[in-house]
């Protein structure tokens, strides 16, 4: 059962993680309401994911009369921690500098945003060092 935990979530798993980060608990209804409207997906195929969701232990769930109250169990920056970590695992051979010099390599960062990058990394390294 510990191996569940440290799982990622699919494409339409995410989508549904994202608007229950959004509500903070929902029903199925709740987060359908939430999805574009050219999703168009079944109550049933909401109801479904979210029972998965709740299996793989992202999501617990109440009773309130007849209806499902589902509450995300882990934070939306606990998991996008988790996804990076995996995903530095997989594609950079654990080794996060290799992560960052690909992002640091992407045109469309704006100088506000590599002066918010290095504002990260000085404060970092300050803390580091006392």
């Amino acid at each position: 059962m510990k191996k569940k935990k440290r799982e990622l979530l699919t494409e339409v798993e995410l989508e549904f993680m994202n608007e229950l980060w959004a509500l903070g608990e929902g029903t199925v209804r709740d987060v359908l309401a939430r999805l574009p409207e050219d999703r168009n997906l079944a109550y049933t195929s909401g109801a479904t994911i979210l029972r998965i969701l709740e299996q793989k232990e992202f999501v617990t769930s109440r009773k309130s009369g007849k209806r499902h109250i589902y509450k995300p169990t882990l934070a939306k920056d606990a998991y996008q921690y988790r996804s990076l970590k995996d995903l530095s695992a997989k594609l950079f051979d654990d080794t996060p500098a290799s992560l960052v010099a690909t992002l640091m390599n992407d045109e469309d960062l704006t100088e506000e945003a590599l002066g918010q990058i290095r504002a990260l990394v000085d404060r970092r390294l300050k803390n580091d060092t006392g």
